[in-house]
């Protein structure tokens, strides 16, 4: 299986003004989503400003409009980079499965999803972005959309299906899934176990419907 670096967010949905060239310059950039994603798990996202964002970074508010032209292309930002960390630990986790497993990978996935709800500053509160936006990810797709279409990426190189209708099965599953953690969430701050653990079981029972038992 080859290495999925990133997923599938176009440039222009981070509109950066312009991008970190220098080391030092990345850094920056970095200091002020991590910055965001404190303030956003102190105050929300609405109390957040790109005064705040560069009082926490450490870097002068002029310093930060060199990059982004507003607090909503931080989030943007700071959310396609959560996702990069989303979809490469799903990516690690499929290179342990084999092709007659795959579908295994909802545990971790779901896991995966929970750890950085409970672990990663600002996550719990924007998630993939469908609180402040539901295409803030990219404006051509909602933010489901980006999921399903990396998480397609993913599978089909370990699955000899056609893409259309793995991607139609990970539609269905994801949007299952996210409408149950929605709720286990609701339920219970850090998610309620038992409701996680029926989405692992209704989404892993409907892709095995569709694609068949494994022997």
């Amino acid at each position: 299986m080859s290495d999925i670096q990133a997923a599938k967010v176009p440039a222009e949905a981070t509109p950066l003004r312009r991008q970190p060239v220098q080391q030092r310059s990345a850094k920056r950039v970095e200091q002020m989503l991590d910055a965001s994603a404190a303030l956003i798990d102190e105050l929300g996202y609405d109390a957040l400003t790109t005064t705040l964002i560069a009082k926490r970074a450490g870097v002068a508010v002029g310093s930060l409009y060199q990059f982004f032209p507003d607090k909503r292309a931080v989030v943007q930002a700071l959310t396609a980079r959560n996702l990069d960390r989303f979809v490469g630990a799903v990516n690690e986790r499929l290179k342990q499965l084999g092709p007659e497993h795959w579908w295994d990978v909802v545990d971790s996935i779901l896991d995966i999803y929970l750890e950085m709800h409970r672990t990663v500053p600002g996550f719990s509160k924007v998630h993939f972005g469908d609180i402040i936006d539901r295409q803030l990810l990219d404006e051509t797709r909602d933010n489901n959309a980006v999921i399903v279409d990396s998480l397609t990426d993913l599978v089909a190189t370990q699955v000899d299906r056609p893409v259309e209708d793995l991607r139609f099965a990970i539609t269905i599953a994801n949007e299952v899934a996210d409408a149950l953690m929605k709720l286990a969430f609701r339920r219970e701050p850090s998610g309620d176990e038992r409701i996680v653990a029926e989405a692992k079981y209704v989404v892993k029972g409907y892709l095995a419907a569709r694609f068949g038992e494994r022997s």
